[in-house]
């Protein structure tokens, strides 16, 4: 399969009822375009930071009633899974897809890397000013990076067994870039590339 880019009917399709039907479209949709993109975006964050990185897809295997209201790849350094390490994302919701680098709340190291992060706010500083982060992987709602923001999404991250912290850009399901794959893509790894700093930082704690 080529990716083809994320059209509207993709975010309508995000909405459909009941776990059966959201599950065929994502399995026969939206993951071979996750591995269709992730297979690239793997090798270009490999070649980056100079060591192999992994894809994974989530493949929503514990679910048995409600549907997932997102869906998402995950690259990180480990080949038998991402939850526990710093990774990369793209996602998907019913209005906006996401490109994150991610902690959520199963990170090792949570303590140490909040604290490095609330030590270095420089970092996050240099980023562009439409990134944005997020609390909990699990809602939709994000938020400006502000200082402010940054700050109290950190401490709760360290602080709240719950807590999460995901950093970078989202893409609204009307935005053309989105029918585009190749300045999708490109998008995509120019986004990650202004992360390296913040995950390189996380790595080496």
């Amino acid at each position: 399969m080529t990716f083809n880019g994320f059209p509207k009917e993709d975010f309508q399709k995000m909405n459909l009822p009941g776990l059966d039907l959201r599950m065929a479209f994502l399995k026969e949709t939206i993951q071979p375009k996750f591995y269709e993109l992730g297979e690239s975006l793997t090798t270009h964050l490999s070649a980056s930071l100079g060591n192999e990185m992994f894809l994974h897809v989530a493949k929503h295997a514990r679910r048995s009633v409600n549907p997932p209201d997102s869906t998402w790849l995950g690259i990180c350094h480990n080949k038998r899974g991402y939850k526990k390490h710093p990774h990369f994302q793209v996602g998907i919701w019913n209005d906006y897809i996401f490109l994150y680098l991610a902690f959520i709340y199963e990170t090792e190291n949570r303590t140490t890397i909040s604290d490095s992060f609330l030590d270095n706010q420089e970092l996050f500083q240099s980023l562009p000013e439409d990134f944005v982060i997020s609390p909990d992987h699990t809602a939709k709602d994000y938020l400006p990076l502000t200082k402010d923001n940054l700050t109290e999404t950190l401490t709760r991250f360290k602080t709240v067994k719950k807590g999460e912290f995901m950093v970078g850009k989202i893409i609204l399901k009307d935005d053309p870039l989105l029918q585009e794959p190749l300045a999708l893509e490109k998008e995509i790894e120019e986004s990650f590339t202004k992360l390296l700093p913040i995950y390189k930082l996380s790595m080496s704690l």
